[in-house]
C-alpha cells in the first residue's frame, strides 16, 4: 500500500511539475502593449539562431535578442494607436507569432500575419461601442455564370429584423483586395462596427452591405487577366439577384453603391462606371486600376455618356501617399478631370494597408444615399 501511495505522490508531482512548466511557458506574453504605447514581443525558441521582427509599425526589420531563459525579446515604439500586422522570421522562415491568437488570414498563404492592436482614441471609430449592432451573415449560392459554389457575407443594419420592418434599404456592394476573401471587410476592416457606430451617431442612413468573394478565377493560379470580367458576370447575373431575392434590397440604381479596395477597387471602378444603369455611387480605395494608357478603352462608355455626371451621385477615389498605387490613382483622377467627369480624389497619409481603408470607409459611408 505504501508503495502504491508513494507512486501516486510521485506521479502527482510529475504532473504538477509538468503543469508548472506549461504554466511558466504560458506566462510568456507576446505582444505586450505597455502603458506608454511601447510594445514588447517575445518568442520562446532557445534553439533558434536568429529571430527577426517585421511589421507595419516601423520600416525595415529588427532583431530580437535571446535571453538566458531561452526567450527572444524586443521592445519597440512608442507606437501610435492602430491595428497593425506583423511577422517573425525564425532562421529564415517567415511565420506568425505563436503566442498571439489574433491572426490576419485570407485566400492565399502569403497573407497570414499576426495582429497587433494598440488601443487609443484614434481607433474608437472601428471599435465595438455600447450602441445597437447589426448582424453579419454568410451565405453560399450557386453561380450559374461561373458554374461554381460561391460565398458572400452580408451586413444588415440594427433593426433590420424588427417586427413590422418592410422598407427596402439601399445596398453597398463592398469588395476586398487580392489574397483576401469575402470575410476580410468584417475581420480586418471592422466594417460592421464602423457602420454600427455611424448609425448610432446619426451620420448615415441604414443600408445593407454585401461583400462577395472577389475572385472570378482561382486566386492561386487562374487566368488573372480574366478576373474582373468573370467576377462582374457573377456579380450582375448571380450575386445581385441572389441578394435581392433574400433581402429587402432596393432595386433602384440610385440606392445601389459599389466600392472596393486594391484589386476590389479596380473591380468597383471598372464595373460601376461601365454599368451606370445599375450603380449611382462608385468608389475605389487604393485601386488597382491599371495604367493610364488603358483608361480610354476601359472607360470608353463613361466618357462617351453625356449624362454620366447626372447618373453619378458619387465618384470617390482615394489613395495613401506611401502607396505604390498612388501614381495610377492620380493618373485616373487626371483622366476623369480631362474628360469632365466630376469626382473626388483624396490623397492621405499611409501605405497599402487596412489602416487607410478603414478610415476611407468611415469617411465615405456618410456620403452614400444622401
Amino acid at each position: 500500500m505504501k508503495k502504491l501511495i508513494l507512486g501516486c505522490v510521485l506521479a502527482a508531482c510529475a504532473v504538477s511539475t509538468g503543469h508548472g512548466q506549461r504554466q511558466q511557458a504560458a506566462r510568456v506574453l507576446s505582444p505586450e502593449v505597455l502603458a506608454d504605447h511601447r510594445v514588447t514581443f517575445r518568442l520562446q525558441a532557445p534553439q533558434a539562431r536568429e529571430v527577426i521582427l517585421t511589421g507595419e509599425f516601423f520600416d525595415g526589420r529588427k532583431n530580437l535578442e535571446l535571453g538566458a531563459d531561452g526567450v527572444w525579446t524586443i521592445t519597440v515604439g512608442p507606437i501610435d494607436p492602430e491595428t497593425y500586422h506583423y511577422n517573425f522570421t525564425i532562421d529564415g522562415v517567415r511565420t506568425i507569432d505563436p503566442l498571439n491568437p489574433n491572426l490576419k488570414t485570407g485566400s492565399t498563404a502569403s497573407t497570414i500575419s499576426s495582429v497587433l492592436d494598440v488601443p487609443g482614441d484614434a481607433t474608437e471609430f472601428y471599435r465595438g461601442q455600447h450602441v445597437p449592432h447589426g448582424d453579419v451573415r454568410t451565405h453560399w449560392y450557386q453561380s450559374t455564370s461561373l458554374n461554381s459554389l460561391r460565398r458572400v457575407t452580408v451586413y444588415t443594419p440594427p433593426g433590420y429584423d424588427a417586427p413590422g420592418s418592410e422598407a427596402r434599404l439601399p445596398v453597398l456592394y463592398l469588395f476586398h483586395g487580392a489574397n483576401a476573401d469575402e470575410s476580410a471587410w468584417i475581420r480586418l476592416g471592422r466594417a460592421n462596427l464602423i457602420l454600427d457606430n455611424l448609425n448610432a451617431a446619426g451620420k448615415i442612413k441604414p443600408f445593407i452591405v454585401v461583400m462577395p468573394f472577389g475572385y472570378g478565377v482561382d486566386p492561386n493560379g487562374g487566368p488573372q487577366a480574366e478576373n474582373t470580367t468573370r467576377f462582374a458576370k457573377d456579380l450582375i447575373e448571380d450575386a445581385i439577384p441572389y441578394i435581392q431575392s433574400r433581402y429587402r434590397a432596393s432595386t433602384d440604381r440610385t440606392k445601389r453603391a459599389i466600392v472596393g479596395l486594391s484589386m476590389g477597387g479596380g473591380e468597383a471602378l471598372t464595373i460601376g462606371l461601365n454599368h451606370l444603369d445599375l450603380f449611382s455611387h462608385v468608389g475605389g480605395f487604393s485601386a488597382a486600376i491599371g495604367q493610364s494608357a488603358g483608361f480610354p478603352k476601359t472607360f470608353a462608355g463613361l466618357i462617351a455618356d453625356p449624362d454620366a455626371n447626372k447618373k453619378l451621385r458619387l465618384l470617390w477615389v482615394g489613395c495613401g501617399t506611401e502607396d505604390s498605387l498612388l501614381a495610377p490613382n492620380k493618373g485616373f483622377s487626371e483622366f476623369l478631370t480631362a474628360n469632365n467627369v466630376k469626382h473626388t480624389f483624396k490623397q492621405s497619409g499611409g501605405a497599402h494597408t487596412w489602416m487607410v481603408w478603414r478610415r476611407y470607409l468611415n469617411e465615405v459611408s456618410p456620403l452614400l444615399f444622401q
